[in-house]
C-alpha cells in the first residue's frame, strides 16, 4: 500500500502503521520532515522525479511517498476496551454501505478530529481501507481505528448487550439534538445510495435527523457525519 503526500507520511510516521521504505524527491524542499524520517529509522531512499511520478498513484506525492504494510483492521471489542481504558464513554461509528472511498476518507478524518473511537464498516458493500482512503483522510487513519466486521448488524446487537445505544441518522428522524448522546453511543451513517438499511434501523434504539432549512432536504454522508458528530461533542462538552 502507497501512503502519498507530505501530512499523510508524516502522520504514519507518528502512528502505528509498519512502513517499508519511503521515496524521497531529490528536489522536495522539506527538511523537517526528512530529518524526521531520518530520525525514525525507516529505510528511506531519494529519487528522481521520473520514478516518483512513475510509482505514485494518485498524482498529488507531494514528493514523498511511503510503501506501507496492508492496512491491519483492529478488533472491535480491543477497541472498545481501549476507549474504556482510557477512561472514555466510547463513540462507535457504524458505516452501513459508504462505497465512496473519497467518502470514507473524509469520514475518517472528521471522526478522528471529532474524538470517535473507532470507526465499523461491513466487509461486504463497503469501500476499503485503500490508498485513496488514506490519502484523503490526511493521516487520520494513523490514529483512529477501523474495523472490518462481516455482519454489521450482529455487531451492532453484540454492542447493544455490551450496553451501548445505536442511533442511527436519516432524513425523516427526530431532531437530533433531542436525544441524549450521553454515553456508550454507536452512530449509524448509511450509504451513498441506500441511507441506512430496514434491518438496521429496526435494531437501531432511535432513528435521529439532522433539521435542515433549505430547499434541497439532503446532505452528503460526510457532511452529515461532521454535524452529527458535533451535536455529540457539545452535548457531552455542557455536562
Amino acid at each position: 500500500m502507497l501512503i502519498e503526500g507530505r501530512n499523510s507520511v508524516a502522520e504514519c510516521l507518528n502512528g502505528s502503521d509498519t512502513i517499508d521504505k519511503i521515496y524521497i524527491f531529490k528536489g522536495v524542499q522539506a527538511p523537517e520532515l526528512i530529518n524526521k524520517i531520518k530520525a525514525s529509522g525507516v529505510k528511506y531512499q531519494f529519487v528522481d522525479k521520473p520514478t516518483i511520478d512513475r510509482t505514485s498513484r494518485t498524482g498529488n506525492h507531494q514528493g514523498f511517498i511511503a510503501f506501507v504494510t496492508e492496512y491491519r483492521y483492529p478488533d472491535i471489542n480491543q477497541v472498545v476496551n481501549a476507549a474504556y481504558e482510557k477512561g472514555n464513554q466510547p463513540i462507535l461509528l457504524a458505516l452501513d454501505g459508504i462505497e465512496d472511498p473519497h467518502n470514507l476518507g473524509n469520514i475518517i478524518r472528521t471522526a478522528e478530529c471529532m474524538g470517535v473511537s473507532g470507526i465499523i464498516i461491513p466487509k461486504n458493500r463497503s469501500a476499503s481501507v485503500n490508498e485513496t482512503v488514506i490519502k484523503v483522510a490526511s493521516g487520520a487513519i494513523s490514529h483512529i481505528p477501523v474495523c472490518k466486521v462481516v455482519n454489521l448488524n450482529q455487531e451492532i446487537e453484540n454492542l447493544k448487550n455490551k450496553g451501548f445505544w445505536v442511533f442511527a441518522l436519516e432524513s425523516n428522524g427526530v431532531n437530533i439534538s433531542k436525544a441524549n448522546l450521553s454515553g456508550p453511543i454507536v452512530l449509524v451513517m448509511g450509504g451513498e445510495n441506500t441511507g441506512v438499511h430496514q434491518l438496521t434501523l429496526k435494531l437501531s434504539d432511535s432513528i435521529l435527523g439532522i433539521p435542515m432549512f433549505g430547499k434541497i432536504n439532503s446532505l452528503n454522508v460526510g457532511a452529515a457525519t461532521a454535524i452529527a458528530l458535533y451535536e455529540v461533542n457539545r452535548q457531552r462538552s455542557t455536562k
